[in-house]
């Protein structure tokens, strides 16, 4: 007989022990997947675009409407409902408007390798509308979206009648992204990390989490219900999430030098409390390339232009629109509006 090593016996227990770990991981997150699928059911139309399909939601304009077709681009971590809930109602019946989950978020396929960066995503959103028979319209992005928005204006001009940038991600940055973007897009680490880890992990950080990108303003009490920022948590769209913020940094320093071609008419928005994306490095920067662009930055306002200075945001929209504002006056009013929220 063979004596048992103890350190081989401990060594073993605790290898199983990290397999019993891992395949409850997995198992939590398929069925945990599959229940938030089912709690927030695709809202669009899934259309193909040519091997694979891209989802939106396509709102009719009414017969007095006056404002022209509008594009929403939804930022980082998001999906097609986080523009919905908060332009669709303030806008209903104005204007014909698409909201479009970008590839791998959602319920929109991922595509193929350039749809990792923002010109393949242009394009895709591009085909959608041509899908959806929209030949120009006001492009808004948030964030991320931003990126795209800008890459769109570049490669499609002929689409674009206005351009609304909502606290864009743009440029270049200093530093570099956080450690699970970069291993989530790794090929067999990103695997296991978002087939185990993420979704368990992620939901206890959700609240947390959506709350500190409205930081230092209110999240809305019905912002997760209605976005379903969980659907970020699947597998393959955490892991798409990943990769487009990991090719961001290399894409900026590669395309912003180009942005001064964009001569479509353009409002940026930004807040100068955004802790998530620098309002200097990005919307400055981009008003700085873009001639004619006008700058209307919030004083108190953090990253979600797009629910924090809703009106503003609508206003931007009108006056691209031909219906004249005087958009650094709201940005006060709105100003004025958080500093009364915070006492």
């Amino acid at each position: 007989m063979f004596a048992r090593n103890p350190v081989s016996i401990v060594l073993l227990s605790i290898l199983c022990l990290l397999l019993l770990l891992c395949l409850a991981g997995f198992l939590f997150t398929v069925f945990k997947t599959a229940a938030i699928r089912a709690a927030y059911p695709n809202m669009g139309e899934r259309i193909d675009i040519g091997g694979y399909a891209m989802n939106s939601v396509l709102m009719p304009a009414t017969a007095d409407a006056d404002l022209p077709p509008i594009v929403f681009v939804h930022g980082a971590s998001g999906n097609l409902r986080d523009q919905l809930f908060a332009f669709a109602k303030p806008l209903q019946g104005r204007a014909e408007m698409l909201y479009v989950d970008r590839p791998g978020f959602g319920y929109s396929d991922r595509g193929g390798p350039q749809n990792g960066f923002p010109d393949g995503q242009a394009d895709a959103i591009a085909a959608v509308m041509d899908k959806r028979g929209i030949k120009k319209a006001i492009i808004v992005g948030h964030s991320f979206g931003g990126a795209v928005v800008a890459t769109f204006a570049l490669r499609h001009p002929d689409k674009v009648l206005g351009l609304v940038f909502l606290s864009p991600a743009t440029h270049p940055w200093p530093g570099g992204i956080a450690w699970y973007n970069s291993a989530a897009k790794m090929p067999y680490v990103g695997w296991l990390l978002t087939h185990i880890v993420t979704l368990p992990v992620g939901l206890t950080l959700l609240d947390a989490g959506t709350k500190s990108v409205f930081a230092p303003n209110h999240r809305p009490d019905n912002y997760v219900a209605n976005t379903a920022p969980g659907l970020l948590l699947q597998p393959s769209a955490f892991r798409a999430n990943a990769t487009d913020i990991a090719n961001l940094l290399d894409y900026t320093k590669k395309v912003s030098p180009f942005y001064s071609q964009i001569t479509a008419p353009t409002v940026i928005i930004t807040g100068d409390a955004d802790n998530v994306v620098s309002p200097v490095l990005h919307s400055q920067a981009l008003h700085r390339a873009i001639a004619g662009s006008q700058l209307v930055t919030v004083h108190n306002m953090g990253h979600k232009s797009d629910y924090v200075a809703n009106d503003l945001a609508i206003e931007a929209i009108e006056t691209l629109a031909g219906i004249p504002h005087d958009l650094q006056l709201t940005a006060r009013r709105v100003d004025a509006r958080l500093v009364n929220d915070h006492e």
